[in-house]
């Protein structure tokens, strides 16, 4: 299964980084390649972004479905592909160091289906772990930026 996980210290606390995770509306723009996203209710939501997986880019429609909000530090998604055959999950994980600095942690796994499925799975496993690093990267500097925290 291509997946990624990737690890950042931030200079916030775990409030700060639950009071942005918790809304869809604050990450789901920071996705690389974003097109769109809707939000069907506090769980739901339909995303479309550009992928670029090498030898060609392909817009991809998916839904996730958060299966937990554990404030202040988890959130759990299950994607399944809207337009393609794929399926997936992920999390975003805080954890505190100290009242003002805070460890978090961004994963992603998608694995193609169907006829091509293996064939899509080996560009996958190198387009998932730097998607799971851009995104989890692009929140952390939106945090820094939303709250003045120098880089």
């Amino acid at each position: 299964m291509p997946q990624g996980t990737h690890t950042l210290s931030v200079p916030l606390n775990i409030e700060t980084i639950w009071e942005f995770v918790q809304d869809m509306n604050n990450w789901a723009p920071l996705v690389p390649g974003y097109i769109e996203h809707e939000i069907i209710n506090d769980r739901e939501s339909t995303w479309a972004f550009k992928g670029d997986l090498g030898f060609m880019k392909k817009t991809v429609k998916l839904k996730i479905d958060i299966k937990e909000w554990n404030e202040p530090s988890e959130v759990i998604f299950d994607l399944a592909g809207l337009s393609d055959n794929f399926k997936g999950g992920g999390y975003f994980k805080a954890e505190k160091i100290s009242d003002n600095e805070t460890l978090m942690t961004g994963n992603l796994d998608i694995t193609a289906g169907g006829m091509m499925g293996p064939m899509v799975n080996q560009i996958l496993v190198k387009f998932v772990p730097q998607t799971a690093t851009e995104l989890t990267e692009a929140i952390v500097t939106k945090l820094r930026e939303d709250n003045n925290v120098p880089v």
